[in-house]
């Protein structure tokens, strides 16, 4: 999703005269090096939250069950290696990117995930580097590409919120302190309708700077699902509809990925 995601952000959106997307091996090196590091990242998430997600989804637990957590830990070192190694190819910014997303992605996993807010916040910001990165190599000045970017950042945002509304149970058990354990439910989701308002108005004050025709009718579409996302989550008292309504949030993102090609 995230090589998918890079590769039509710089084919749709970015478009350089000169710039053969698919033949630029310095440009698939940038792919493969966010790809191993977001793999990285997982990993080691999954070597942290063994425990956590023995209660909260026990069929999805590998490590420690299918594979040996010193094995996970080693692949986590190997694939956040290789993102770092790749990115030496690319220039000092993307690698100074690469570098503090591996050791913020460590990090958030072994410490912030437990914490209200902060945890969510950094999977949200990793998220949407991983689109405005493309223009801060390919084109820096290329708003656009920001704005769906930020576009990322509150989708990831309001569904890490939601996941941690949905894996309640298992936090608390554990000692984590999420938003919906410290906030609790009613007022975490208070929290997400107004990260859904300041997301609207942001998104509409920059696509009026950029006057993009096509770009008003692509977010105008996606704001309807974000509506449908508010409304479901207004009815949500149940854990399989949060799991749904994290299920909805990734179908936005999708929309959204899908909808720079027609900017």
């Amino acid at each position: 999703m995230i090589a998918f995601t890079q590769y039509l952000v710089a084919y749709f959106l970015i478009k350089l005269p000169d710039f053969q997307i698919f033949e630029n091996w310095r440009f698939a090196i940038l792919v493969l090096s966010t790809v191993f590091i977001a793999a990285g990242g997982y990993v080691i998430n999954d070597y942290f939250d063994v425990k956590i997600d023995q209660i909260n989804k026990p069929d999805e637990v590998f490590v420690g069950r299918i594979i040996k957590r010193r094995f996970a830990l080693l692949i986590h070192q190997i694939f956040s290696g290789i993102g770092v190694v790749l990115s030496v190819f690319l220039g000092w910014k993307i690698l100074i990117i690469n570098v503090l997303s591996v050791s913020i992605l460590w990090f958030y996993a072994s410490v912030f995930k437990k914490k209200p807010l902060v945890g969510n916040f950094i999977v949200a910001s990793l998220t949407a580097l991983s689109v405005s990165e493309i223009a801060i190599y390919l084109a820096p000045d290329q708003v656009i590409v920001h704005v769906y970017a930020l576009f990322a950042f509150f989708i990831n945002l309001m569904r890490e919120i939601i996941k941690d509304i949905e894996d309640i149970k298992g936090d608390q058990m554990h000692g984590a302190k999420t938003l919906p354990i410290v906030l609790g439910i009613r007022k975490t989701k208070n929290v997400i309708y107004s990260l859904a308002a300041l997301f609207i108005c942001t998104v509409l004050i920059l696509l009026f700077r950029i006057d993009n025709r096509n770009l008003w009718f692509c977010f105008s579409v996606l704001f309807l699902f974000l509506v449908f996302l508010v409304y479901r989550l207004i009815l949500a008292d149940r854990k399989k509809h949060f799991s749904d309504l994290s299920m909805l949030c990734k179908v936005i993102l999708l929309l959204g990925v899908l909808s720079v090609v027609f900017i």
